[in-house]
């Protein structure tokens, strides 16, 4: 008892020395001596006997209980942590204390102040806390224990000696401090059973926002590992649970107050206090909750509050939403269809809210049970899953890229997880707007929304509505509509790799579901071109898809066992049914269609270029070239099963063809029996019927009963099937083979598709049955001389004839009778045909055989193709008077083909023959000639380029040919050697493409974009920059900017010459479509070069505005200044889809400071263009205003889109001149009072019912333009002088312009206008190099 009597008289006697210093403000703290004796007397057994006696001992020395709290107080504020922490620690061991005078000790101060100590703990936390281990709750702070006397002895012994070493920083203090922290915060969680903090309002939200506060300060002190920030997050989670008891106040205020509090915490990045506040509030809202109304009410409205608090970008407003979720999830279902209701009004709000309202409807719609309340009684119209599609389907249209984006993706992957179960099929087809007709447009809604979102202007929407029509094929349940197929089929062509990907997958999901002639048509027609994509990725899907979707299934339905028992049908049976349909009922899934688009002129190279690839993989499967010998064999069965005549047979479309081609690879696989028997069949019954090249494009199309094309087209393929797998063939049959097909050619009644196909079948088997290579090359030149001998003897036939019967034209008067005259025009036309298709033979045979001699027959091909023709010297040759071009068009055109295929193999030849070729090219008024002309000197520029490479503008006349197909041809043939660097983009030839942007035929356009869009931006990136202004002005017919005077008539029809609507918007068109093409360094270089080229060449005088011409060059460059693809966009890059998705995608720090000095030099670029820009405009305006020019109108819109995209930059120029800030509002609102004149009483022309109007209306409709005036003027100007400060002038380096001597006075508005100034001002602006050069960039 004496150690105890001791450590009160020491504790008294510290506070008596206290209360002497009272005076001192703060009050002093108690030592730490006094307060570890205080806390031994706190924690011995006899507490409560101790606590009274020292209560005493105050009052005798006059002291009352709460003279303990000063001292306690500034301990806990003002001491180290160590003391802070045990003055803490005595403080509430004080109020827990039996007989303690809770009320009197109580005080919010100090409570405060103790509250203060825990969280200095942890902001400046000991080295040693960080990983410790949770120390146990019994723990006593200064590892006192509860001993009798003797025992307390013992321990204030261990204390005193250790009195001098406060925070020493060693291990044992740094362990004390961590246990003296969770001591204290288990004292704080049982006075809250003592203390009713109804009456101090304060202290219970300080003690909220600590105790919130605490987890967040310890995983920053204890790391996310430790397992001490799990202990105490359960003592936090403790005390904020008792705090919500009655007896602290309203329990709905404080939850309210206490949820408030959390927030921060619950929006955080992921963390243990993030997973601390939610596990809280989702025990609140399962536990109290449920029992008090006051808390429910807070947790119901706490979605609402992080609504409010969630962050905009990506990655936070992600894990809100996801916090969000969890905690709805657990409320009541009531709860959750409010909640509900008010993201879908949301949904309508501010962009930040309507974004966040996409992802919650997305989450709620996947996370909550039966959405459409199909487990329940009420309706699906009535769900509240139902009203959350139909808002998510609204955001699909959203302003918002952004959104869009996002609410498509959304929408995608909603419908693909609501699609797995049949019983929401029903429910989504009509949340998505099936069969609900748009009755302006005549189609769904749905369709309508994918229609517009797949042609959108902005990439990421593209994609996410290409996903969601991938999506979507699961429920259209065959009603898949063609608009929308056809837009994706044109998104297989964009320019961005990730918008091709998405778009293949999507035609090909709707191909894989759907057997339609549509699907498969489009399938077809735009996936397998894709195998000459730049991108490997798409190369490769393509072949993987063809394999899958073609070449698998035709596999799967020839090598289906019923194919075998389709005999067994009966005669009757088989009659009912019909050949076509039962064809159809033996090949399902689209099998023949599939074979017959394949025939398709615009699907066979790419289906030939995909088999070639896949074979030379070793790719494709013997099962293929079996299944189509089985298709075949089939239909001819089936059609003798019918009774039909076998002559009037023909393989399913495109079976041979398929065949021919994937033999080449799978030749063991050809089966020789099936070759020879239809081999034999087609030459037996084809072979009778004579082709006449005149009539055979117009008359076999409208017989329906002749198959003649059909017979001709398998002829070939199978000719080349034959070739493919010649090695295998027995030598006797091929011998026979071979013989066959030279008489047939020496015939010359074929028809012309199958004159190369017997040339090279009847080269290959001779080349592959000989024994060595000698005999093979001895073969084949004595069949070329054999077949060119009897040409050379059938064209000369001709020629003697021709002449004998002109020269009996002239010489008889009297005319033939008309008996006489039909048979010698029947054997005209029968010699003519056959004399044609002996000049295409020779052809075939030089191209096969280049070394043939030709001296026998060149002679005679010159004869025809020169004849007619005015030369003296030519009419001197033997040959006919009548010009065959005149007389047989057909053999005059085949003559120039075979003239091109023989200067082809021989290089001497050509150099003589080319400019012939270039000549009859420019005058010739052939189409079909023509077009042939334009592809023979492609071939010649790639074998011969240096001698082609002068003719290359005067090819390119062609591209403004009167004919589509032949300007069609030479946009691709001319593409072709581009992208393969045969021509060079120099010269006029960039220039003269730009016309087919334009052009009238749609198919042309589609070209043209793809290749400026796809394959220049990529191959060529500075070539649209680089043309920019020589194009305005070449577009224009100008020649101001070559300094020549004579107007070029060869230019001129490449120039879309004109003021008038259509040809503005042409250029426009083609401006715009090059601004697309370029870097944002580029577009503001092309800003630079458009004035000083175009603009300031107006103000000095070089370009003339009274020419027509140059007019429209200055108003197409104020349009182009004007327009929103010159500015450059916040997001402005290449074209990746990391550009436009930027905004959905974190950035780390090294991205941040690259994109901080991108904008920094594009900030400095921009205000020094546009401070030698404006002095430009301001001459160039004060020029128009003195000649009275029409195209003030125009300057004037351009100046003010500049005044607002450029408000920063011109801040600086209107502020420092005054003068011209006034000058420029004036005009600019002269301008508008006149153009809305204009509009109010119906244009210039008054069209619009100005005559019609009274003068007092007129007087008011000016009245209203002049205000609408000045409003449009001030709101401008506002933005440009927003009360910034007024430099000096001599600190804005902005070269002055000033009036030359002989400016006159103007009266209008009292300023003078002067008619000429110097030219040296703006030289030296255009001088400036504040860009790059082109050398440089």
């Amino acid at each position: 008892m004496e150690e105890e009597q001791e450590l009160l008289s020491r504790i008294v006697a510290d506070l008596e020395e206290a209360r002497d210093s009272s005076s001192r403000t703060p009050s002093p703290p108690l030592s730490r001596s006094t307060l570890l004796d205080l806390q031994s007397i706190l924690n011995a057994d006899d507490a409560a006997d101790l606590l009274d006696q020292f209560f005493s001992r105050l009052s005798s020395k006059s002291l009352s209980p709460s003279s303990l709290l000063p001292p306690l107080t500034s301990a806990m504020d003002s001491g180290p942590i160590s003391i802070s922490l045990l003055s803490s620690q005595a403080y509430l061991s004080l109020l827990l204390c039996p007989n303690s005078p809770v009320f009197t000790l109580f005080n919010p101060m100090s409570f405060l102040s103790l509250l203060r100590s825990l969280r200095r703990a942890l902001k400046n936390p000991p080295p040693g806390v960080q990983g410790d281990d949770p120390p146990s709750s019994s723990g006593r702070a200064g590892g006192l224990k509860r001993k009798k006397a003797r025992g307390g002895r013992n321990n204030r012994g261990k204390i005193a000696g250790n009195a001098d070493d406060e925070d020493d920083g060693g291990g044992e203090s740094q362990v004390r401090n961590a246990k003296l922290f969770y001591s204290v915060l288990e004292k704080l969680g049982s006075v809250l059973d003592l203390i009713h903090l109804s009456r101090f309002p304060d202290s219970l939200k300080s003690l909220v926002q600590t105790v919130v506060e605490i987890p967040v300060l310890a995983s920053e002190t204890l790391g996310s590992s430790s397992g001490s920030s799990s202990g105490l997050e359960n003592l936090c989670s403790r005390i904020l649970n008792r705090v919500l008891k009655p007896e602290h106040g309203d329990q709905g205020e404080t939850a309210a107050e206490l949820l408030k509090s959390l927030t921060p915490l619950i929006l955080a990045v992921k963390s243990h206090s993030r997973s601390f506040a939610l596990g809280f509030v989702k025990n609140l809202v399962t536990g109290l909750a449920r029992r008090s109304e006051g808390v429910n009410k807070a947790c119901v409205n706490l979605p609402r509050y992080l609504v409010r608090k969630a962050p905009e970008k990506a990655e936070p407003r992600g894990l809100a939403v996801e916090a969000i979720i969890d905690i709805v999830k657990v409320m009541e279902l009531n709860d959750q269809i409010v909640f509900v209701e008010y993201v879908v009004k949301m949904s309508e709000g501010k962009a930040n809210l309507r974004i966040l309202a996409v992802d919650l409807m997305l989450n709620l719609l996947l996370l909550l049970k039966d959405p459409f309340g199909l487990s329940s009684d009420c309706e699906p119209e009535g769900s509240w899953g139902l009203k959350c599609f139909e808002a998510l389907i609204q955001r699909c249209s959203d302003s918002s890229a952004l959104i869009r984006a996002r609410g498509l993706s959304n929408l995608a992957q909603l419908v693909g997880f609501l699609s797995s179960d049949d019983r929401n099929h029903a429910a989504l087809r009509r949340a998505m707007g099936f069969g609900e007709l748009n009755m302006e447009k005549g189609e769904s809604r749905i369709d309508d929304l994918l229609r517009r979102r797949c042609m959108d202007e902005k990439s990421n929407v593209r994609r996410a509505a290409l996903l969601l029509v991938s999506k979507l094929t699961a429920i259209f349940g065959g009603n898949l509509d063609g608009i929308v197929l056809k837009t994706m089929g044109m998104a297989c062509s964009d320019p961005l790799v990730s918008i091709r990907k998405a778009a293949i997958s999507a035609v090909s999901q709707a191909f894989r579901t759907y057997s339609d002639e549509i699907v498969i048509t489009e399938w077809l027609h735009c996936v397998p071109r894709l195998i000459a994509d730049n991108e490997t990725s798409i190369q490769e899907e393509c072949e993987n898809l063809f394999l899958e979707l073609v070449l698998d299934r035709v596999s799967k339905a020839g090598s289906d066992p019923r194919l075998h028992n389709a005999s067994s049908l009966s005669h009757s049976e088989s009659h009912k049914i019909g050949v076509d349909r039962k064809m159809e009922l033996l090949f399902p899934d689209g099998v023949l269609l599939i074979l017959k688009t394949i025939c398709n002129g615009e699907v066979t190279p790419w289906v030939k270029k995909i088999c070639s690839s896949l074979g030379k993989k070793e790719r494709l499967k013997d099962v293929i070239a079996s299944s189509l010998q089985n298709i075949i064999r089939t239909s001819e069965s089936n059609w003798l099963s019918h009774s039909m005549p076998i002559d009037k047979w023909t393989a399913p479309a495109g079976a041979w063809l398929l065949l021919s081609e994937v033999s080449a690879h799978l030749s063991d696989a050809v089966d020789w029996k099936f070759l020879h028997h239809h081999w034999r069949l087609l030459d037996k019954f084809g072979a009778d019927s004579e082709f006449d090249p005149e009539e055979d494009l117009t008359h076999d199309e409208g017989n329906k009963n002749s198959n003649s094309v059909g017979w001709v087209g398998d002829r070939v393929f199978l000719l080349q099937t034959i070739s493919n797998v010649s090695e295998k063939l027995p030598l006797e049959p091929a011998a026979d083979l071979a013989y066959n097909l030279l008489k047939r050619i020496e015939d010359f009644n074929m028809h012309s598709t199958e004159v190369n196909a017997h040339v090279k079948a009847l080269r290959t088997i001779c080349k592959r049955n000989a024994l060595h290579p000698a005999e093979a090359e001895t073969m084949v030149s004595k069949c070329v001389q054999e077949v060119l001998s009897e040409a050379v003897n059938i064209l000369e036939n001709y020629m003697d004839e021709s002449s004998r019967t002109n020269n009996d034209n002239s010489l008889l008067t009297p005319p033939r009778s008309g008996i006489r005259k039909s048979k010698r025009a029947a054997a005209a036309s029968r010699q003519l045909a056959e004399t044609v298709n002996a000049v295409q033979t020779i052809g075939s045979l030089v191209l096969v055989y280049p070394s043939a001699d030709m001296s026998d027959v060149i002679p005679l091909l010159y004869t025809i193709i020169t004849s007619g023709n005015s030369d003296p010297k030519l009419s001197k040759l033997p040959g006919p008077v009548v010009p065959v071009k005149e007389t047989a068009p057909s053999l005059y055109i085949q003559a120039w083909l075979t003239m091109g295929k023989i200067c082809l193999a021989d290089g001497k030849l050509a150099k003589n023959y080319i400019p012939l070729f270039v000549q009859e090219l420019e005058k010739s008024d052939l189409a079909p000639l023509r077009n042939n002309l334009v592809v023979t000197m492609a071939d010649f520029c790639v074998r011969y380029t240096a001698l082609v490479d002068c003719y290359i503008p005067k090819i390119t006349k062609c591209l403004r040919d009167p004919c589509e197909l032949v300007r069609r041809q030479t946009f691709i043939l001319l593409s072709r050697l581009l992208q393969r660097d045969y021509v060079k983009w120099r010269g006029v030839l960039f220039l003269r493409f730009l016309l087919a942007l334009v052009d009238e035929s749609e198919k042309i356009r589609q070209l043209a974009d793809f290749l400026f869009g796809n394959i220049l931006k990529v191959k060529a990136p500075l070539l649209a920059y680089n043309s920019f202004v020589e194009a305005v002005f070449v577009l224009n017919d100008c020649n101001a900017h070559t300094g020549s005077k004579n107007t070029r008539t060869e230019d001129s029809q490449f120039s879309i010459r004109g003021n008038d609507e259509s040809s503005r918007s042409k250029r426009m068109h083609i401006y715009v479509s090059l601004l697309k093409q370029m870097a944002p360094e580029h577009l503001l270089a092309t800003f630079a070069k458009l004035c000083s080229e175009i603009l300031a060449a107006a103000s000095d005088g070089m370009l003339k505005l009274d020419d027509v011409t140059g007019q429209a060059v200055l108003q197409d460059a104020f349009q182009v200044l004007a327009c929103k693809e010159i500015r450059i966009q916040p997001a402005r890059g290449s074209a990746s889809d990391a550009g436009e998705a930027s905004e959905e995608e974190g950035s780390g720090g090294d991205g941040n400071g690259l994109s901080a000095k991108g904008r920094a030099i594009t900030q400095a670029i921009r205000k020094s263009l546009i401070q030698n820009t404006i002095p430009i405009f301001i001459e160039l305006k004060r020029l128009l205003e003195s000649k009275n020019s029409p195209l003030i109108g125009s300057l004037m819109e351009c100046l003010r889109v500049l005044l607002k995209d450029y408000k920063n930059e011109i801040d600086e120029i209107l502020i420092a001149d005054k003068q011209l800030q006034k000058e420029l509002a004036y005009d600019m609102q002269r301008y508008e009072a006149a153009k809305a004149k204009s509009a109010a009483s119906g244009g210039p022309s008054g069209t619009g019912g100005a005559g019609f109007l009274s003068p007092k209306d007129k007087r008011v409709a000016s009245a209203v333009a002049d205000k609408a005036a000045k409003v449009t003027v001030r709101s401008v100007l506002r933005e440009v002088n927003s009360g910034a400060p007024t430099p000096p002038l001599s600190a804005i380096s902005v070269p002055k312009l000033k009036a030359t001597a002989d400016a006159t006075v103007g009266k209008s508005g009292g300023s003078g206008l002067p008619s000429a100034r110097s030219t040296e001002v703006l030289e030296s602006l255009r001088r400036r190099q504040t860009f790059m050069s082109d050398d440089d960039s």
